[in-house]
């Protein structure tokens, strides 16, 4: 190679990083807080992949609803169910067409202490405990499957003083991580990797004890011209978010 050629070949380059790094935008994304941990592995994914960036907040479906409404900045939204972002249809917030299902989310029974929640929840008769944790079901779509199951399972009744409720699904887990309640509902994918509980004892609620959990993505009308908005709403879909997805006990909507 020539002087002149490897010349023009460092400039070349150097215009195609200057032109990547201009081209780079930032999403701001609203996030269900049970999908917490494969969401940031996938945001770091999607920095690498594409150059773009996606700024996460996480919290409950039902108040980023309410905050949306109200003018707040976000661009893309994963709900927790498909009830909120259809609510943001219908408030024309949403881009149409947009919304698809991108997890199908698991609930778990779960204690920090190893021993306590047996393998088919026959802890929750069993009147060993003082408080049960689950989310605020006004907010949290865990919150309601988590009624769902204590209903179908004749407790609720005898439960009922015994809830203590949070504000999303990562205070639920909180409550139970740090003894405030012995055992609480929470998702799956908290306290689970590659298939297996990370830590405590669990468990997994059998699928036909409460509705579907479809989780559901919309590109909000605020980010239909930000190019990292829909680069993320596209690689939500890619086969190495939906291996992330899948890694943390989340089945995918066939």
């Amino acid at each position: 190679m020539t002087n002149k050629t490897f010349i023009q070949s460092i400039v070349f380059l150097s215009l195609l990083l200057v032109s990547s790094i201009s081209s780079a935008a930032t999403t701001l994304v609203a996030v269900a807080a049970n999908f917490t941990k494969p969401m940031t592995e996938i945001a770091s994914e999607f920095e690498k992949a594409t150059g773009h960036t996606a700024k996460l907040s996480f919290g409950s479906s039902g108040k980023f609803v309410a905050q949306m409404e109200n003018g707040a900045p976000f661009e893309v939204f994963l709900s927790a169910d498909e009830s909120n972002p259809i609510k943001l249809e219908q408030s024309g917030v949403v881009v149409s067409g947009s919304r698809f299902i991108y997890a199908l989310g698991k609930l778990v029974l779960w204690s920090a202490t190893p021993g306590l929640v047996d393998d088919q929840g026959k802890v929750l008769g069993s009147g060993s405990f003082k408080h049960l944790a689950l989310a605020d079901p006004k907010l949290a779509p865990y919150g309601v499957a988590a009624l769902e199951v204590l209903k179908n399972l004749g407790l609720i009744e005898k439960l009922q003083p015994l809830l203590v409720l949070g504000e999303n699904i990562a205070q639920t887990q909180q409550f139970v991580s740090t003894g405030n309640a012995e055992l609480g509902f929470i998702a799956l994918s908290q306290v689970s990797e590659n298939g297996k509980i990370t830590s405590g004892s669990a468990w997994i609620v059998p699928a036909d004890r409460y509705a579907p959990t479809k989780q559901s993505a919309v590109l909000l009308t605020l980010g239909a011209e930000n190019p990292a908005a829909s680069a993320l709403i596209a690689y939500l879909k890619s086969a190495p978010a939906l291996a992330i997805i899948q890694k943390y006990g989340y089945d995918l909507p066939k």
